[in-house]
């Protein structure tokens, strides 16, 4: 009788750990969405790759020194152009100097926000060999998801889908 009494005690808190979501088991699984095709003026999506309302162009760029590290040389300085976002926007794209073959020389992630106007603002990229700079893309996919947790991170608030990865130097886009 007593054994009886445990068990159905026992099947009453594990409903109630189920019911509550405080389940032993987490379902928690990790993606990242597709990376999108870069050009100098992009349609920013989010990971479901939906439009985010917002358009993101590079305007111009040239080879010139940093004007408060004008010592190490030559850096990509770049203007950028965000249509779209507004306060409650803030997206980011990783914008990358890339050789005449689309390969990456450099990337950094720019946010909407950064020392920008109302609209546009500029950025320096450092790469290695600047003179190998053919063109500056912007990579579509927002990069302003602040929670990246994984399930290796946080079983329980982990997961979901998360932004790719900036590009490595040497690949292709």
């Amino acid at each position: 009788m007593l054994v009886a009494r445990m068990v159905a005690g026992a099947g009453s808190v594990l409903a109630m750990l189920s019911l509550s979501g405080c389940g032993f088991l987490w379902n928690c699984t990790d993606s990242t969405a597709e990376r999108g095709e870069a050009d100098v003026r992009v349609e920013i999506v989010d990971t479901d790759e939906r439009p985010a309302g917002v358009t993101a162009e590079v305007t111009g760029w040239r080879r010139e020194p940093h004007p408060q590290v004008p010592e190490e040389g030559d850096q990509i300085h770049f203007d950028i152009r965000f249509e779209g976002a507004e306060q409650a926007i803030d997206p980011a794209v990783d914008a990358c100097a890339v050789d005449e073959d689309r390969v990456v020389l450099g990337c950094q992630t720019v946010y909407s926000h950064m020392d920008f106007g109302p609209d546009t603002g500029d950025e320096y990229l450092a790469v290695d060999h600047p003179e190998r700079v053919a063109a500056v893309l912007l990579i579509p996919n927002d990069q302003s998801t602040q929670d990246r947790r994984t399930c290796e991170d946080d079983m329980k608030d982990g997961g979901g889908v998360h932004p790719p990865d900036m590009p490595r130097q040497g690949e292709q886009l």
